[in-house]
């Protein structure tokens, strides 16, 4: 197997980690997957364990054919980000090419890959960073507006009326048609639930400024709904849309719609590096540990 990234399970020990897979089928018992395919695979069946191997047995509900022109480490970030993305925009919140999408924590894995995506379907992006340096990054894929919400009540006040505005400018003068949120905290109270339309949708993926309680009397005057986020186990109860959901992935990286971060690419020797740079949150984007480099470099 070529690369692999992981994700914060935790199951009993021992175990080998990783969820994310891609590399070269060796054996297969589905007659849609043969000897030398090159593949992506999620060990979600598996409990979402056993990815970092030299060999690895998924089930066939859970492999993709990676196009020829993609590069293996590359399409390994699917999984960790682009899922959830997806799943948030198209699954939860029905996006087309005439809605308008505001994003927080815009600058991250799950952040970047959801202006990527919504993008590709056609719909406005406004982004949210927590710092002024970050902004760069969501202009780079896309972003129509991005603006810093900052960390105190203030900013989120100023980050809601830059929003406000922005919705205007863009064509929706009644706010927003779905929030994806991977911040929570204040944010949300203080800016999110204002920026959405009434009957809009607020799609909670995370919480990386912790979690507030949240009030209902609010949510009921704005009519807002407000909807969890887990593919994981929507996928589990719906297989077959879920892998016309990452056929539609692949082929918005096929041709260049999205384009996955690679931070750095770690030899399998030296495995233990990749979970030092989460440990000490200096990872950026995906990270993937390179068990067999493959013999043509020169896909993209």
């Amino acid at each position: 197997m070529v690369s692999c990234s992981y994700s914060p399970v935790r199951p009993t020990l021992p175990y080998i980690p990783g969820i994310d897979v891609t590399g070269i089928v060796i054996e297969s018992a589905a007659s849609n997957f043969k000897e030398g395919d090159r593949v992506f695979a999620t060990t979600t069946k598996n409990g979402g364990t056993g990815a970092l191997a030299e060999i690895c047995l998924v089930s066939q509900d859970t492999v993709w054919h990676v196009p020829d022109h993609i590069n293996l480490s590359t399409c390994s970030n699917l999984g960790r980000n682009y899922f959830a993305s997806y799943h948030s925009l198209n699954t939860i919140g029905k996006i087309d090419c005439d809605s308008l999408v505001l994003v927080d924590g815009a600058s991250g894995g799950v952040g970047m890959a959801t202006i990527e995506l919504a993008k590709a379907i056609g719909a406005k992006v406004i982004a949210g960073v927590s710092t002024e340096y970050k902004t760069p990054l969501p202009k780079s894929v896309g972003a129509d507006r991005v603006f810093c919400y900052g960390c105190d009540a203030n900013s989120h006040r100023n980050f809601k009326n830059e929003v406000k505005v922005a919705c205007k400018d863009l064509g929706h003068e009644n706010g927003v048609d779905l929030v994806v949120d991977v911040v929570q905290g204040g944010l949300f109270e203080n800016a999110l639930v204002s920026c959405v339309k009434p009957l809009g949708t607020i799609c909670l993926v995370g919480f990386a400024s912790g979690q507030k309680p949240i009030r209902p009397g609010i949510i009921l005057i704005k009519e807002v709904n407000i909807v969890g986020s887990i593919w994981a186990r929507w996928s589990k109860e719906n297989p077959k849309q879920h892998r016309e959901n990452v056929k539609k992935m692949i082929t918005y990286l096929a041709d260049g719609s999205i384009k996955p971060r690679v931070d750095r690419v770690i030899p399998f020797d030296d495995f233990a590096d990749a979970f030092e740079l989460f440990e000490q949150n200096k990872g950026k984007g995906n990270t993937v540990i390179c068990i067999k480099e493959e013999k043509n470099k020169s896909k993209l």
